[in-house]
């Protein structure tokens, strides 16, 4: 919806219901046609007066401003002819200790607010209607809510724009966590596969058993102390080496065969 700033009052020269016990309609009409146009160059007379006090206020401010330009262009002009580098030699460490230039150029702030609101807009205002008294109804409420911003809210804005701040903030905060993640894992990825190519690792092969190939009997291991200690035995008491002897057969306690067992 537009927003008119300035209007020009009244908008209908001729319209308009004649009073009654006139005897002549036509110069009855013409004097109230005569007396709109006073009226619409009376208020044509007065935006034209807030428009050249803007505009006077604007320029105003802008020349202040060229003004406090000039001046530091003026001094800046001043040192660089008295700088001579074949007489003055500045060194690198000399520039470097230097501090920064740092501006000192106030911001504007507050740019829209209440005093900054322009004539016309501020009469428009004052001619609205004024909010139903729902602020009575705020103590009969259970949630406690003042009954009142839900006809009309000043702040609707101010805290619309919050919580969008506050999003796009969390939502950059989870962005470069998500970009240190995968670039950790990046990484981690490179330093695999430089570790890989330097100590490589040799695949397992999986062995198929040849149902055709020959299988080989594996040799008992020699046990020199058992062998031994059955030839401590005489012939007719030593055991038949055709079966298997019991491990724990004739065994003493100190691992030699005793002939009472």
């Amino acid at each position: 919806m537009p927003l008119v700033e300035r209007t020009i009052e009244p908008k209908h020269l001729c319209r308009g219901a004649l009073p009654d016990g006139v005897t002549n309609e036509l110069e009855c009409v013409t004097n109230s046609t005569l007396a709109a146009i006073i009226k619409q160059l009376g208020g044509l007379s007065r935006h034209a007066e807030d428009i050249f006090g803007e505009l006077f206020n604007e320029a105003n401010i802008f020349y202040m401003r060229m003004n406090s330009l000039q001046e530091r262009v003026d001094l800046l002009a001043v040192k660089v002819t008295q700088l001579d580098s074949t007489v003055e030699e500045v060194s690198l460490q000399d520039i470097n200790m230097r501090k920064a230039f740092k501006s000192s150029t106030i911001q504007d702030q507050q740019v829209v607010s209440r005093n900054s609101i322009p004539n016309p807009v501020m009469e428009l205002y004052q001619r609205c209607d004024k909010p139903p008294p729902l602020n009575i109804l705020t103590p009969y409420r259970d949630d406690k809510k003042d009954g009142l911003k839900f006809y009309t809210d000043p702040s609707y804005f101010f805290i619309l724009w919050k919580e969008k701040m506050l999003q796009a903030t969390e939502n950059k905060r989870k962005e470069k966590r998500r970009q240190k993640v995968l670039q950790t894992t990046k990484d981690t990825k490179i330093h695999d596969s430089i570790f890989l190519q330097r100590w490589p690792f040799k695949s397992k092969q999986k062995h198929t058993e040849d149902p055709t190939r020959e299988v080989k009997k594996v040799r008992k291991a020699r046990n020199r102390r058992q062998e031994w200690n059955v030839m401590a035995y005489d012939k007719e008491f030593r055991p038949d080496t055709r079966l298997t002897p019991s491990p724990y057969h004739g065994m003493s306690s100190e691992g030699s065969l005793s002939p009472d067992r």
